[in-house]
């Protein structure tokens, strides 16, 4: 019997893509084939029968990322731009539907869990459903406007929030809005204004003229904002500080402290990593409860083969809140597996790849023959590279 054959959706070259691979060949496996995003944006690609499929993020492809975004934008379409995250969700989303529709391809992840994470106001939703402890959320429809959300928020007696668009990522069009006594209102973000549009920008900024926040959460508006309590957060080291914690096949096996001087913690923002031993030591006897809130997020999504968790702390480390839900949420390079975990000293994708998820019969005996380097006996198991075409 021919064994499936591994394929991951992806952009070549990219260092998803690249680690990926490199973790296979260290686990005795054949290299897997790369099938770029913009190839199934187009419709223009051919799977073996029997492929197996690892869907991994289109961010950083330029050309999958004017497809989404270009038509949407115009004229004034920038890799930089801020908006467009609608025509972006609708594209992945319908790729995604149609990669699924093809008879023998099997999915590591499923297109319709995939729409819920990145939709912010169901995932906040669904967690809530599940009893999984978050953010409180602005209640009724998405606002309009910044008179529309001022006025929203005072009724609701709310003051500082995070305003997300609801399709948005790695922070992008993100504000910390707080309003003071007497008018007074700031808002931090990423975001910098110019005529031609919003910009993400590795510069987080504060504008506090009324005018020019009025301005900018008024351009957001039409992509949709989801709007929630800003909780404070624990910190480290004098640096507001958050987790990320990786979920494979339901188990936490990786855990990173973010660090910043700002409300957004994302490392390519000028976040740092922090100390996970502190963390561990500040939680004390609730360490397991934090873990196991991650765990309980990620159950909401039972097909989901990883996702990325991440949490608020709040009371010294002694209770979390789920922010955030990532379905590529396993870019933490050199980050190695929690030490009494499931995935003991295994990076993010060599952790994946020795779960049940990428496991067949075929591919237990293949991997066992050719284990190498970090692999162990019947834990790594991904099918045969495929020599799938795309055009």
């Amino acid at each position: 019997m021919t064994p499936p054959q591994l394929v991951v959706l992806g952009c070549p070259g990219h260092r998803r893509v690249t680690l990926f691979a490199a973790a296979a060949r260290a686990a005795g496996l054949p290299e897997p084939t790369v099938l770029p995003w913009s190839a199934v944006l187009r419709g223009r690609y051919e799977l073996p029968p029997g492929a197996v499929v690892r869907i991994d993020s289109p961010g950083e492809d330029p050309e999958a990322d004017r497809l989404l975004r270009g038509a949407a934008l115009g004229a004034g379409y920038a890799a930089t731009r801020v908006e467009g995250g609608p025509a972006w969700y609708a594209g992945v989303t319908a790729a995604l539907r149609e990669l699924a529709s093809r008879p023998g391809v099997r999915l590591l992840g499923d297109p319709e869990e995939i729409a819920v994470m990145f939709d912010k106001r169901r995932t906040h939703a669904a967690l809530a459903a599940a009893g999984v402890p978050v953010p409180p959320a602005l209640p009724g429809e998405l606002p309009l406007s910044f008179e529309d959300l001022r006025s929203r928020m005072a009724s609701a007696g709310m003051r500082r929030v995070f305003l997300k668009p609801v399709h948005g990522s790695s922070a992008s069009g993100v504000v910390a809005l707080e309003f003071g006594p007497r008018g007074r209102v700031q808002a931090t973000t990423s975001v910098e204004v110019a005529p031609d549009g919003l910009h993400n920008s590795l510069t987080v900024r504060r504008y506090r003229e009324p005018a020019e926040v009025a301005a900018l959460v008024d351009r957001l508006a039409p992509e949709g904002l989801h709007v929630e309590q800003w909780i404070p957060k624990s910190g480290q080291a004098g640096r507001t500080a958050d987790l990320r914690v990786l979920v494979v096949d339901g188990r936490a096996t990786h855990l990173v402290v973010r660090t910043s001087r700002h409300p957004m913690t994302n490392l390519h923002l000028g976040g740092a990593r922090g100390e996970s031993a502190a963390v561990r030591a500040a939680a004390g006897d609730t360490w397991p409860t934090l873990l196991a809130t991650a765990e309980a997020a990620a159950r909401c999504f039972p097909h989901a083969p990883m996702v990325g968790v991440d949490l608020l702390p709040t009371s010294h480390w002694r209770r979390t809140l789920v922010g955030e839900l990532n379905a590529f949420g396993d870019l933490l390079p050199g980050l190695p597996g929690l030490p009494d975990g499931p995935a003991p000293g295994l990076d993010t994708y060599a952790a994946q790849l020795a779960s049940p998820r990428y496991r067949t019969e075929e591919t237990q005996a293949g991997a066992k023959s050719g284990a190498r380097g970090t692999a162990r006996d019947g834990r790594a198991g991904v099918a045969r590279s495929a020599r799938t075409t795309a055009s």
